[in-house]
């Protein structure tokens, strides 16, 4: 079977690898270890189709050492030790390069088996990873590695690669391939940042079309059949859910409607409706909250009516909210102070319920001030009147402060009048 043509398009030098010019420009810390040929262990970190497995192949090419590559989803402690086996053999002669894909789903004792091998120096481990190393992987493999973290690829620097591929392809099966109109953009845009998503699509689309006088004319038509929609990166449990559901929240809180919305976007278009409701009501109390506390239940009824009719008519709904919270006044006195209250709880800092408060019961004969004592604010001028109502040992503890806000400061004249 031939490998699918990201594989075999591999690049001859570090300026061919697409993107990463941030690890790999002139200058760069990681093109100058690769550079001088000592490799330390190393973590590429990112997600896929960005050129992990690509770098790693040029560095056992350039470094002369053998390339074996293990999966953390399938590889067991006897791939491990079988690959260190073939330091005895000549093809191990340089030395042993293991490319460890997915090492998050290696177990402790798996982990701890490459341990061994890699503080002797029996190996040089590069590891790669699509989720954070700093949550799944052991803080001893992480002490002896270094973590590099890959970004996405450029819808621009993806399209140029795009068309390389369409050339060194031609040459593959020895016709010309052409990319008609904006076949290319629409590969590119369709991807994800994801390079070798792009070029299994050019290979399905160089296959989908038929050759005339020596040429295939890839079509935009033929590439939106293929490319059905665009292929955004988004994992429910992974960093890139919580990168979008927080840029979401904080542009709704920033005032900025068209980001917000953007960000509306992505989740409702990976279909994610109840990460998009639940921050968005999360939104509508944390960060409007008192300023108009009227928007509460009016998010509320748009996200009953998005559950309710479903995707993609949710995303009217929805939208008209997200706009609604982007342009209230805002106020986080509500939350700021709920959490100083809490903080108090969690350090200790209570006491007994006052007895005025208490729920009526019985008085011992040693209660020398039998009665409960409590003061009906409904019997009083204005249904107010002082009394105690928190523990003694924070009686005077003060959590809310009104927000510089029409609402609260109205709230706040009225009291300061009345108390």
């Amino acid at each position: 079977m031939q490998k699918p043509l990201a594989d075999r398009l591999r690049p001859k030098s570090l300026d061919d690898i697409v993107g990463q010019r941030h690890l790999l420009g002139e200058d760069k810390p990681l093109r100058k270890i690769i550079e001088s040929g000592e490799i330390p262990n190393l973590i590429f970190y990112g997600p896929s189709g960005v050129g992990k497995t690509t770098l790693a192949t040029y560095i056992a090419d350039k470094t002369n050492k053998a390339l074996k590559k293990l999966n953390g989803t399938t590889a067991s402690t006897a791939d491990i030790k079988s690959v260190v086996s073939g330091l005895d053999t000549l093809e191990g002669i340089n030395g042993i390069l293991l490319y460890l894909d997915e090492i998050q789903y290696f177990n402790k004792k798996q982990q701890q088996t490459l341990l061994e091998y890699i503080e002797n120096g029996s190996i040089t481990l590069i590891a790669s990873t699509t989720e954070n190393p700093y949550f799944y992987v052991y803080n001893a493999i992480l002490s002896r590695c270094t973590v590099f973290e890959f970004k996405s690829v450029e819808p621009g620097e993806v399209e140029k690669a795009v068309r390389r591929a369409a050339r060194e392809l031609g040459e593959e099966q020895s016709v010309t391939i052409e990319l008609l109109g904006d076949s290319a953009k629409k590969i590119a845009v369709g991807c994800g940042g994801d390079v070798r998503k792009a070029l299994n699509a050019l290979e399905l689309a160089a296959i989908a079309t038929d050759v005339t006088d020596g040429v295939k004319r890839i079509t935009p038509e033929t590439v939106s059949q293929l490319v059905q929609k665009s292929s955004m990166r988004y994992d429910k449990d992974g960093d890139e859910h919580y990168d979008i559901v927080s840029a979401y929240q904080k542009s709704m809180r920033g005032s900025d409607s068209d980001a917000a919305l953007h960000y509306l976007g992505r989740l409702l278009e990976a279909g994610d409706l109840p990460s998009a409701c639940r921050r968005l009501m999360v939104c509508a109390c944390e960060d409007v909250g008192l300023a108009y506390p009227q928007i509460i239940p009016i998010v509320k009824s748009c996200v009953d009516i998005a559950q309710a009719v479903g995707l993609p008519e949710a995303r009217i709904p929805l939208a008209d909210a997200v706009i609604m919270v982007c342009n209230a006044p805002k106020s986080n006195s509500g939350a700021m102070a709920i959490d100083m209250a809490l903080g108090d709880i969690r350090k200790g800092n209570s006491g007994p319920v006052p007895r005025q408060l208490q729920n009526k019961h019985f008085d011992g004969e040693d209660n020398q001030n039998k009665g409960q004592h409590y003061i009906y604010p409904h019997d009083y001028p204005n249904h107010y009147t002082y009394q105690q109502y928190l523990p003694d040992a924070i009686k005077d503890r003060k959590y809310y402060k009104y927000g510089d806000n029409k609402n609260e400061q109205a709230f706040k004249n009225y009291w300061d009048k009345i108390k």
